[in-house]
């Protein structure tokens, strides 16, 4: 274990004595952490996004801090410990690559790609589940993912056990049904809700079916949107007005100039 692990594990320790720690840390729970380990996950995904390596150094030791917090907590209660979490993820990635940790032969390894490897992960995953209990696909996918996050792991889950269109088209015509059904749903009725939901799932199938990754795609869609209005409020301020004193048409005029300039 390097010195600086050490160090960290230390200090972690210190917070957390009952006599002398910080009496915030001491009064934190694995449930009051859990809203820090999310938005410090998000900040590592912000700082990749906007390639900002210094940050990301940073804020990848903040992750880490979270994980150490988990298992003092842990080791306080006598369930576990850090350097079993270590042990945990090292048995998992060597369990899992069979083709560089196993005895697989040069051949086998010769014809493996990504999506095969990839493949075979899922694979021992489904054996992993069913060795723990779970016997349906769909198990152990976190309820408390992001819902946009969480449709594309149950759709894949799907996918990999055959439930799937076999092309991107029954995507769409699914995407088209749904779109009609909401124009049929009475706006304001209890049913809106479920078919909208329906609708952004079975959108979220389409992505997956182009291989992409939902959020990236609704994160860009985001940024996007966001630097477009900024210009156009910039716009506006050029003309001494705010968004609050100008009409829809105007704004909408600015927008399509800033999209025909490429921003």
């Amino acid at each position: 274990m390097s010195d600086n692990i050490s160090r960290l594990l230390g200090i972690m320790s210190r917070l957390r004595d009952p006599q002398s720690g910080c009496p915030w840390d001491l009064k934190q729970s694995y449930a009051t952490i859990v809203p820090y380990t999310l938005e410090e996950a998000y900040e590592v995904a912000d700082a990749i996004a906007r390639e900002s390596f210094d940050e990301l150094k940073d804020e990848l030791g903040d992750l880490l801090f979270q994980v150490v917090f988990y298992a003092q907590m842990a080791k306080e209660e006598g369930r576990f410990e850090f350097d079993d979490c270590v042990a945990a993820i090292c048995d998992k990635l060597e369990r899992r690559h069979p083709h560089v940790f196993g005895n697989l032969s040069a051949d086998a390894t010769d014809t493996l790609n990504a999506d095969k490897v990839l493949q075979n992960w899922e694979a021992l995953k489904s054996n992993e589940r069913k060795d723990n209990g779970q016997h349906s696909v769909l198990d152990n996918v976190p309820q408390a993912m992001p819902a946009l996050s969480r449709a594309y792991k149950l759709q894949k889950r799907c996918a990999n056990v055959g439930f799937d269109w076999p092309n991107v088209e029954g995507c769409w015509d699914k995407v088209k049904e749904e779109i009609l059904e909401v124009e049929q749903t009475q706006a304001g009725s209890e049913e809106l809700a479920e078919e909208l939901g329906d609708l952004m799932f079975a959108l979220v199938n389409v992505v997956r079916k182009h291989k992409l990754d939902p959020e990236a795609v609704l994160r860009a869609a985001n940024s996007k949107f966001e630097r477009r209005f900024r210009a156009v409020e910039q716009a506006l301020v050029a003309e001494g007005k705010t968004p609050q004193q100008s009409s829809l048409d105007e704004m909408e005029a600015l927008w399509q100039q800033v999209k025909t300039q490429g921003k």
